[in-house]
């Protein structure tokens, strides 16, 4: 690092500028031929038309006219690689000593053996048709509205609704209505809910019936369903849901935190308004806190395939079996076709925003997306919420954007969520606590009050990746102990819920 320009490798024929840089400056021997805004790259040499850029020691993109060293590089002078990999499976494993003893936080701790890091109350809908009654059944235990509501269960944390737009209009079989029920029998079990509710309207193509036995789920205690039309309307049913959730309560507000292993923890990665040093600051900072996260014993979870397609090759070098690293490629071939019958591309990512902050091709998008994931193995590939079943690094395939990506994550099993921002980010994901981190300090100093870490301080030397790895690792204990996070404190997650629509709407 100098004191404008970062070189993150050696083989890279750009640099970072790490603050605005103007006509004349001196770099690095290089002279600045206009103007490079912070976090955007400039050629450190010549590079002609039709040359690789590299960054990261990686393939970037092509040239597509000569370059001058000093000149700003973007989309005006580099377009997307052709890309074909040849994938190397298992090649660069290692073995990563782990000690679920090593670290602990004070969890809540169900009767199946299952820790949540916070105790909801859900309620989930099987259609659209039903969201207006179950946010009407939510809003009676609101706090901010009705404060005496829950004054008698302080250990409840609260009581939301996750409402969708689908669940009717589709095919009664098939892949959207399957990942739809998945994703809802995901969050039926999820263990951040003490207990669950789930309402339909009566008549819509995603039945409660199917809901329960896609998911194996049964009612109980903790698990009531019932449809308006069968309640006799909307009032009954609002009625009839304020009057279940009341006898939860009681049993909800007798749990009590203790200390557990780390073990028990699931983090969800998440990056969202990325810029052009979200794989320079907080990406990495995020995958050294995984690497302690894994050596706990705990779980971390990598997804938005879109988002690491151009290096997904570094993935499957890190894949347990050749079989994990093969079940990876799979999604990135589904995700071509998928594109493919959907007049798409894999490179309509980066966003305007993402641009905007310096990124210019998915290529160089990915390759700083993955840092989030640390230096461990991967150790398993899941489909769109299908639950978690290893320990350490897992992939879940999802799309992109965050709130449907997290979704996903927090269906698999996730009871907390880590999201990178370098344009800025107000997100939250009930139930599970969401902790952001910005990427540099004019993100930070300009929203702060919805970043929980700034870790723009690796760009000017103030603190290193691997001691802000620490930090973040000890803000995740601190959270899956009951702090509550800055989107939690804004009342984020509830709007947030969002699954998957694949298929045609009829």
């Amino acid at each position: 690092m100098q004191k404008n320009v970062i070189r993150l490798n050696e083989m890279d024929n750009v640099l970072i500028a790490s603050e605005q840089l103007m006509s004349g400056d001196k770099v690095q021997e290089v002279e600045v031929r206009g103007l490079v805004p912070a976090g955007h790259k400039l050629a450190a040499r010549a590079i002609l038309a039709g040359s690789p850029v590299y960054r990261y020691g990686q393939v970037i993109g092509m040239a597509s006219c000569d370059i001058e060293a000093g000149q700003h590089v973007h989309v005006h002078n580099l377009h997307m690689a052709d890309l074909r990999r040849e994938y190397e499976f298992s090649q660069r494993t290692k073995d990563s000593p782990v000690d679920p003893a090593r670290d602990r936080f004070m969890g809540l701790r169900r009767a199946d053996g299952r820790v949540a890091t916070r105790n909801y109350i859900g309620i989930l809908t099987t259609v659209n048709c039903s969201a207006t009654v179950a946010r009407a059944v939510a809003d009676h235990f609101r706090r901010d509205i009705h404060p005496a509501a829950l004054r008698d269960y302080p250990r409840v944390d609260g009581v939301v609704a996750l409402t969708h737009t689908t669940g009717c209009g589709m095919a009664p079989q098939g892949e959207a209505i399957d990942t739809l029920r998945r994703t809802l029998a995901g969050y039926a079990r999820h263990v951040n809910f003490y207990s669950i509710l789930l309402i339909g309207l009566g008549c819509e193509t995603n039945q409660i019936s199917g809901v329960m036995e896609a998911g194996d789920l049964r009612e109980g205690p903790q698990l009531h369903t019932y449809s308006i039309q069968d309640a006799g309307g909307t009032g009954k049913a609002v009625a009839q849901g304020i009057a279940r959730i009341q006898d939860m309560l009681p049993a909800a507000n007798a749990v009590q935190r203790e200390p557990v292993s780390a073990s028990h923890l699931v983090i969800g990665l998440q990056c969202g308004g990325s810029d052009g040093y979200s794989g320079v600051t907080a990406n990495p900072a995020l995958g050294a806190a995984v690497d302690r996260l894994v050596a706990a014993g705990g779980t971390a979870m990598l997804s938005e395939t879109p988002e690491i397609y151009g290096a997904e090759h570094l993935l499957t070098q890190r894949a347990i079996s050749p079989e994990v690293g093969a079940k990876l490629v799979a999604r990135i071939e589904w995700w071509k076709d998928y594109c493919m019958r959907n007049h798409a591309e894999m490179n309509n990512n980066p966003s305007a925003g993402n641009k905007a902050g310096g990124l210019t091709t998915i290529l160089e998008k990915s390759l700083g997306a993955v840092a989030k994931a640390g230096t461990t193995n991967l150790n398993d590939v899941l489909c769109y919420a299908e639950p978690v079943r290893a320990r350490g690094l897992v992939f879940m395939d999802s799309p992109g954007f965050d709130p449907v990506s997290a979704t996903g994550q927090v269906a698999s099993g996730a009871n907390l969520i880590c999201f990178t921002t370098g344009r800025g980010s107000a997100y939250g994901c009930m139930p599970a606590p969401s902790l952001k981190l910005s990427t540099n300090n004019a993100c930070w100093e300009r929203q702060s009050e919805d970043i929980d870490l700034n870790c723009g301080t690796i760009i000017t030397g103030q603190e290193t990746i691997d001691g802000l790895g620490e930090k973040i690792y000890r803000l995740i204990l601190e959270t899956a102990s009951g702090t509550r996070s800055k989107s939690e404190l804004h009342g984020y997650g509830q709007n947030e819920f969002a699954p998957w629509q694949m298929g045609a709407t009829v």
